[in-house]
């Protein structure tokens, strides 16, 4: 396993917020649901990303854009079209006064918008739990990025149109799984691209000999490692590892390796059931004390509040995961 499979291998939604929208001009939709990711695939005509802070981006057909949470955003027609629905936390879509209009705008299946012969047809996808995506890739993307439709080719988008559209056994989970696929696909095409300013670490793992001793973390995190075992699995000394390991991915190998094992953990403790001991031994500590002691002064929250929801101080270094 590489480090890039390790940190596309996070996104895991459980039923995820999927729509298509059809729509005719002018339309504006206010986005303040507060989810930690949402992906909007352009499928038929045009529209407007507009951050509250930043500069509009247009999508044209087959763009993807990643918006970051949980701030606000606007979709729309054109910039200067204002907010006419505003989608709140839970998916709730009102007017900006308040009135519900989740019955009014229904057009079907997971379809909806103000005309069914709208020159405009969207898909949008949300994340709608932190622990669906892992830290390490939500630091690794701006609040917003977006692909262009002749940056990558990917039959994902025309397929998860016509699936998003059924109303079949299990029909969630495959929707489900083709979002992952999405996003992986755009995160895989979008890392590609000079102006991404991919992490260190990402960049680090074509390096002959910072990859091997990356790969080797991720392949085995549980495994003892040592600076002089990684030196020698990639040929060096041990000095010249930590020094290129420090240089190229911007900590040295055990801290990397200690960051990594705590990510890893944080995920296993909201998507299983695994006692912390159980974790600990999965991720490479010795008991369920040395990862909780370890958990707390990375992340400021024990293993079990964490797994709770429990929040991190604002003097943390993990407050604002």
């Amino acid at each position: 396993m590489d480090a890039l499979t390790d940190f596309l291998d996070g996104p895991r939604a459980r039923g995820a917020f999927l729509l298509r929208s059809i729509l005719s001009p002018p339309w504006s939709l206010r986005i303040q649901d507060r989810a930690p990711l949402a992906l909007t695939a352009m499928v038929r005509g045009e529209a407007w990303v507009i951050p509250d802070d930043g500069d509009p981006v247009r999508l044209g057909p087959g763009d993807v854009a990643i918006n970051l949470g949980p701030d606000p955003y606007t979709v729309a027609d054109d910039p200067a079209t204002p907010p006419q629905v505003v989608i709140h936390p839970g998916q709730h879509c009102a007017t900006p006064d308040g009135r519900d209009l989740s019955q009014e705008m229904t057009l079907g299946v997971r379809t909806w918008g103000n005309s069914p012969e709208g020159s405009t047809v969207l898909l949008t996808g949300a994340y709608q739990m932190r622990g669906e995506i892992s830290r390490r890739l939500l630091e690794a993307l701006p609040p917003l990025l977006v692909l262009p439709e002749d940056a990558w080719d990917c039959p994902i988008i025309p397929l998860l149109g016509v699936e998003i559209v059924k109303d079949e056994p299990g029909q969630e989970a495959v929707l489900d799984r083709l979002l992952d696929l999405l996003l992986i696909a755009v995160l895989r095409a979008w890392f590609s691209r000079p102006e991404a300013g991919a992490p260190a670490w990402y960049r680090a793992h074509s390096d002959p000999v910072v990859g091997k001793a990356l790969r080797m973390l991720h392949s085995d995190p549980a495994h003892p490692w040592t600076v002089a075992a990684l030196a020698a699995g990639a040929g060096v000394s041990r000095a010249a590892l930590a020094r290129r390991f420090t240089e190229l991915v911007g900590e040295p190998p055990m801290t990397f390796l200690t960051g990594w094992r705590l990510a890893m953990a944080a995920d296993l403790l909201r998507e299983s059931d695994a006692t912390v001991g159980a974790v600990a031994t999965q991720v490479g500590y010795g008991s369920a004390f040395a990862l909780s002691a370890a958990f707390k002064r990375e992340r400021g929250v024990s293993p079990q509040e964490h797994r709770a929801g429990v929040r991190p101080s604002p003097a943390s270094p993990a407050f604002l995961e």
